[in-house]
């Protein structure tokens, strides 16, 4: 298994391909390779991102089958089944990082954010589970002048919920802060943009800080 910084710099090579339209052609790769996986997989990454269609992760990152675990739910929230699933993989087979992939123009962003000002109302109760658990990121920024700027709200909102993923990942989980602080597992953040295709990876510094206060 290779180590996070090679996955994520394999993830940040791809994503410079998909960006460039230089894509790898995986159709022969795919046919080849997918007997193997019959019995064994070893993802190189897991990928925690929304379910919104224009962001499929292993086109994003320019990936084939078996490279990528991808668990999807709108608003690339953390609820106990997601870090069920990270934990999966990252037991079974030592995949070395997280990626929480967060986008512009979120829907789930802006569906919180007309929330919380009064301009919307949730129509169901399973709505209801992934406003509360963007609510916290976003409340935080209503605090500040980008209450007056909605554009500005809704992009830092974006960012603010992949931190509060990547928190929630990494101190909210024994599991994972077991393997965090052994130095095999990485999480980090990262932003899809709609408009140029481009990933922009953040919040990197977070592991490393995480795993010096585990050490002191």
């Amino acid at each position: 298994m290779i180590t996070a910084q090679e996955a994520l710099a394999r993830l940040k090579e791809g994503n410079a391909r998909f960006v460039k339209n230089v894509n790898s052609d995986f159709a022969t790769i795919i046919h080849n390779k997918r007997p193997e996986l019959v019995e064994i997989q070893a993802p190189m990454a897991i990928v925690l991102g929304c379910s919104d269609a224009r962001v499929p992760a292993e086109l994003v990152f320019d990936q084939g089958l078996g490279d990528l675990f991808v668990i999807r739910v709108a608003g690339n929230v953390v609820a106990p089944s997601g870090i069920g699933s990270v934990e999966f993989a990252a037991l079974s087979f030592g995949t070395p990082l997280v990626v929480v992939l967060g986008h512009s123009s979120c829907g789930a962003i802006s569906a919180t954010v007309d929330v919380l000002t009064g301009n919307s109302k949730i129509p169901s109760q399973n709505l209801h589970s992934i406003v509360k658990r963007i609510r916290p990121a976003v409340e935080t920024l209503l605090c500040t002048e980008l209450r007056h700027d909605h554009k500005a709200l809704i992009e830092q909102s974006v960012r603010a919920n992949v931190r509060s993923s990547v928190e929630h990942l990494s101190s909210g989980s024994p599991t994972l802060e077991k393997l965090i602080s052994e130095g095999k597992l990485m999480v980090v953040g990262a932003e899809y943009s709609l408009e140029t295709g481009e990933v922009d990876f953040f919040y990197e510094d977070y592991w490393e800080r995480t795993r010096n206060l585990e050490a002191e």
